[in-house]
């Protein structure tokens, strides 16, 4: 489904990710891993549209999307969850969730929403409440509904356990692994190694903007150098 072939990307004179190459199949998760400042959320970026390659190629259901608009990747199915969930804290939770339908007839929205609160029932109990009262776990909730509303043919996560309880992280690994099961792709950016391994099919180590191992999920959970640096041993 996505196939990222030797970015480099840049701030300004920095240059951030260094010739990184890794592709996503349709039903898989496949996690990037590393450490804080290793480049993982500047790859989300670029792939989503919001930062621009300055060499390589990117290319979604075999078109090439380098150049394409955020908004118009969206409307591809390629959607992402922002690190730091980013919902719109006055505003109610359908109205956040309403806010996800933008590129779907709003005659369908109403059924959307229904199915959003299937999934999420904590939403449901809250659908009046303002986004910024709710929980961080409610809230990563809402982001990942939010997106789901769009109807993704893949979904990017990007450190959605940040800053939660380690019962919160539980549940939404265990939201991620429900959501790939109902037959959505998702590619996971996570500082938490080990749970990002735990769920995913395949794994890319990334450290100061490049690429040091790939394998499936499973080898990485085993290999030395990944369990000293990541796992804690």
């Amino acid at each position: 489904m996505l196939t990222v072939t030797d970015i480099n990307v840049y701030y300004g004179s920095i240059h951030a990710i260094k010739g990184v190459s890794f592709n996503v199949e349709q039903g898989e998760i496949v996690t990037l891993i590393g450490a804080n400042g290793a480049g993982k959320s500047t790859i989300l970026k670029a792939v989503s549209g919001l930062l621009r390659a300055k060499t390589g190629a990117i290319s979604f259901l075999d078109s090439e999307i380098g150049n394409v608009a955020a908004h118009n990747i969206v409307r591809r199915g390629l959607v992402q969850v922002p690190e730091g969930r980013r919902i719109f804290l006055r505003m109610s939770v359908q109205q956040n969730l309403e806010m996800g339908n933008f590129i779907h007839k709003r005659s369908t929205m109403n059924e959307r929403v229904d199915d959003i609160f299937t999934r999420f029932p904590r939403l449901k109990e809250r659908r009046k409440q303002m986004g910024g009262t709710l929980s961080g776990g409610e809230q990563q909730m809402l982001a990942i509904g939010r997106a789901l509303m769009t109807c993704p043919k893949l979904l990017m996560l990007d450190e959605p356990s940040m800053g939660l309880a380690p019962l919160l992280v539980e549940q939404i690994f265990d939201i991620i692994k429900e959501l790939n099961e109902s037959g959505v792709t998702i590619l996971l950016v996570e500082q938490n190694a080990r749970m990002a391994l735990s769920v995913a099919d395949r794994g890319y180590v990334l450290e100061t903007g490049r690429t040091v191992a790939a394998a499936p999920a499973a080898e990485l959970l085993e290999d030395e150098a990944v369990r000293r640096a990541y796992l804690g041993g």
